[in-house]
């Protein structure tokens, strides 16, 4: 399945919920890099893996799609042409 239709697919409840939790995890860390004062080093690392963490359970929570019966048998016919 081509990225942009599995982006644009339906995402499972589960999915939806994840990628949302994702996205608050990286405004959280992008809140705590760009504070305006002076944080402890730990701290604004601990900010740092917030943000990757976030974005990667959001990107992947987002391409993953609900299987389609459907979309399964033809895929399975056009396997075995």
């Amino acid at each position: 399945m081509k990225l942009v239709k599995r982006a644009q697919a339906p995402t499972p409840k589960f999915f939806k919920v994840l990628r949302n939790v994702g996205l608050v995890l990286a405004a959280i860390g992008g809140t705590i890099l760009a504070a305006p004062i002076a944080l402890p080093v730990v701290l604004t690392s601990v900010g740092g893996y917030l943000v990757v963490a976030g974005g990667v359970a959001s990107a992947v929570s987002q391409l993953t799609v609900k299987e389609d019966e459907n979309l399964r048998k033809t895929q399975n016919d056009n396997d075995n042409k």
